[in-house]
């Protein structure tokens, strides 16, 4: 166990060597937070597992009682489809391949004793079975559109009165002696909070396709806010959150237009959000 210890910590100072992170001369001594100036500290990181848990609470909330009743005035039902009867060899072909080709069809077909087409037609109620309902998909969308939009309002409410968010050279001015501000704390917590709650969400929500490359990303998308806090390159940080979220809410409103059968303001939202994630992404955020 010593032996861990020592290789942990380590591997530690190595990561963290100032040479790396801080300009010449600085060291982490020189930017710890004393009784006049508050600095950024990476136990701060922790306060965002309650922060969490208080998101998901309010989640349940917001898509129980405000988007679910949104979602049926729009006729959308949380029915699910008839299950499959069960079968213990056809489940375990099911979870070895959701789509089988002929050729396994024609296997489970013979281990079965049943025609292909009986056995075509059971994976097809099976697909239709993990499938989740309209509404349950409109109140997923509608949290996200929600968080979105209300963190890119703050975003830019409080960073309004910012040097940088003007002038990006300002996120090098003093650096790494940039004091803390309260907002921009509260900032940084609550979107890492968000992107930690839907890690573990993920694992309760409507399983999509690109599940695994969805959680590589939160969990990418953790590490670099966690990196860019430990650093303290919080300037630069906001920056990147606020020009993320504007873009964001867009495609999430236009999957609630489409889910609600809105076809044509589900086209007009899907056009502002190419419109703004070509301005965002590949003009302000490489070139700002």
């Amino acid at each position: 166990m010593a032996f861990l210890i020592d290789q942990f910590h380590g591997f530690r100072n190595w990561f963290w060597n100032p040479r790396f992170w801080l300009p010449g001369n600085v060291t982490w001594d020189d930017i710890r937070s004393t009784e006049e100036v508050r600095y950024v500290e990476f136990s701060d990181l922790l306060h965002t597992i309650p922060l969490a848990v208080l998101i998901l609470f309010i989640r349940y909330l917001f898509e129980r009682f405000l988007a679910a009743p949104v979602g049926r005035l729009y006729e959308l039902k949380d029915v699910k489809p008839r299950p499959a009867p069960p079968h213990a060899v056809l489940e375990l072909g099911y979870k070895e391949c959701v789509n089988p080709d002929h050729r396994s069809i024609v296997s489970l077909a013979k281990q079965t004793d049943l025609t292909e087409r009986h056995v075509e037609r059971w994976f097809r109620q099976r697909r239709n079975q993990d499938r989740p309902s309209g509404l349950k998909k409109f109140t997923e969308s509608s949290w996200r559109c929600f968080y979105y939009l209300s963190a890119f309002l703050y975003g830019v409410i409080i960073m309004w009165d910012k040097p940088w968010f003007w002038d990006t050279t300002y996120c090098w001015v003093d650096f790494p002696f940039q004091p803390l501000q309260r907002e921009v704390y509260w900032y940084y917590m609550i979107e890492m909070a968000f992107y930690l709650s839907l890690t573990f969400s993920q694992f309760l929500d409507v399983k999509r396709k690109d599940f695994w490359q969805m959680f590589i990303h939160h969990m990418c998308t953790l590490m670099l806010m966690s990196f860019s806090w430990g650093g303290n390159m919080i300037r630069v940080g906001t920056l990147v959150l606020v020009i993320h979220d504007a873009v964001d809410y867009w495609m999430e409103a236009a999957k609630m237009a489409k889910y609600c059968r809105l076809h044509r303001l589900c086209d007009i939202l899907f056009g502002i959000f190419t419109v703004m994630w070509f301005i965002t992404r590949l003009v302000l955020f490489p070139y700002r």
